[in-house]
């Protein structure tokens, strides 16, 4: 019998609360919390560690199947801005960069810091109809961060091709639950540690091909073609696949993540997508019921409240863990979330 998200998720998962806060940071399964004590235990009685890198390639390798990539257009490092600052220093002087109004920080502060560009920020749904000839790149999350929105992806793929801009999507917020072919943008990226259910330290780019003009200017040894002929010296052959863009690797937290992907890889995204939206919904109904509207985000696994923020620390002491953002309250929804723990916040909320 196959693995379904009820059956395994119980198995993998004790949270001591009612965890609706993967929006902030996902749970570790137990088979990943197993594979990190083991690599640190492996390092403290100074056994060979070399294997720890090999937990990187199989981190990547699961990656990119979840998101439908090759591997070797996948780069291993550990932070969303890093890759976002990779693709602000490769654009030209006076390029321009259609970004969202309010989306995260790490997805457009490094064009707003890049000398010589032009960035116009726009409503998340205007952006598709903001690209115009001479727009070099368009970048935006593929979930909001702060209310959980969908961007239209569709709509700003055939204005970027209608224009010849190049996209750059911000996975960090749908990996997992939402479908993404990742080759059918330019660049995307993602943190592992919220709905990947990494430890922290774990982020991917996905590149074109043809690297997307992309220069290593971050390039250390593992970016050379033979890390370890590579360790003196400026690197004299790059990587010949997107692992030429890699960051020197944060090892235990990549010994866990090759775990938690391909957990997530044995339920599937389209099943975990469906477990995360009905509670989604769920909660949405309910929030009806007791005369709430959430900020619209259809298709969302995040759900955000306005005027409700202010109860979060309330509802932290009495176990239910969420987030305020912006005075409203974000509940996410995830694969060891179950209906019992949408009800329960409902009630808290009734009370």
């Amino acid at each position: 019998m196959e693995p379904t998200v009820e059956s395994l998720a119980p198995a993998e998962f004790t949270p001591s609360t009612t965890f609706l806060n993967t929006a902030s940071t996902g749970l570790l399964p137990g088979r990943t919390v197993d594979a990190v004590q083991q690599a640190v235990q492996l390092v403290a009685k100074g056994e060979s560690s070399d294997v720890l890198h090999d937990y990187v390639e199989r981190a990547r390798a699961g990656f990119a199947r979840l998101l439908s990539a090759p591997v070797t257009r996948v780069a291993a490092g550990a932070s969303v801005a890093v890759y976002a600052g990779l693709i602000a220093a490769s654009l030209p002087e006076g390029a321009e960069v259609v970004t969202a109004d309010g989306d995260f920080s790490s997805v457009v502060t490094a064009f707003h810091m890049r000398p010589g560009l032009k960035v116009r920020s726009v409503p998340l749904e205007a952006v598709p109809e903001a690209v115009r000839p001479g727009t070099a790149l368009v970048a935006v999350s593929a979930a909001q961060s702060a209310d959980g929105r969908v961007a239209d992806l569709p709509a700003l793929r055939e204005a970027a091709r209608a224009h010849g801009a190049r996209t750059f999507v911000d996975a960090s917020q749908a990996a997992s639950w939402l479908p993404l072919d990742a080759t059918e943008y330019d660049y995307l990226a993602a943190v592992a540690f919220k709905w990947l259910c990494c430890p922290r330290g774990v982020a991917f780019l996905v590149v074109p091909e043809d690297f997307g003009g992309l220069v290593p200017v971050f390039a250390g040894w593992v970016a050379g073609e033979r890390p370890w002929d590579s360790c003196y010296g400026p690197v004299r052959e790059l990587a010949h696949s997107a692992r030429r863009f890699d960051e020197s690797p944060s090892l235990f937290s990549y010994a866990g993540a090759q775990h938690s992907l391909a957990l997530l890889e044995d339920l599937g995204v389209e099943a975990i997508g469906a477990h995360d939206l009905a509670l989604a919904d769920r909660f949405r109904a309910g929030l009806a019921r007791l005369g709430h509207e959430p900020l619209p985000a259809p298709g969302s696994a995040i759900v955000s409240v306005p005027g409700l923020g202010h109860r979060q620390p309330e509802l932290s002491a009495a176990g239910i863990q969420l987030s305020n953002r912006a005075g409203n309250l974000r509940v996410a929804f995830h694969l060891y979330n179950s209906s019992g723990d949408v009800d329960r916040l409902l009630a808290a909320l009734a009370a």
